[in-house]
């Protein structure tokens, strides 16, 4: 999948979920989306910007999140994802993967 693909889907469950109430930055084989949750809306970009709470993840691991093909907290504890700063936001990604 692009990263292009990949910041479109974030950038379409992200604007139609609450606002997450802090920023987020998913680092996807090395590719930047950040999402900033502090207005009314969450924003969607590709800036590679500080956030309260950087996730790091493959391609792959996260379209197996996506399609239900993996747990997130055995992906965690298995190394597939690694999770730097407020892990409150962290537990809220689940609205944004579907």
């Amino acid at each position: 999948m692009s990263h292009q693909k990949v910041f479109d889907q974030f950038k379409e469950r992200a604007e139609n979920a609450s606002p997450l109430g802090g920023t987020l930055k998913f680092i996807v084989d090395g590719n930047a989306v950040f999402i900033n949750g502090n207005g009314e809306q969450n924003t969607v970009s590709m800036e590679d910007l500080e956030a309260d709470c950087t996730i790091s993840v493959s391609t792959e691991v996260l379209e197996k999140l996506r399609d239900g093909e993996l747990n997130p907290m055995m992906a965690v504890m298995g190394g597939q994802i690694k999770i730097d700063g407020d892990m409150g936001l962290a537990m809220k990604v689940q609205s944004l993967m579907g």
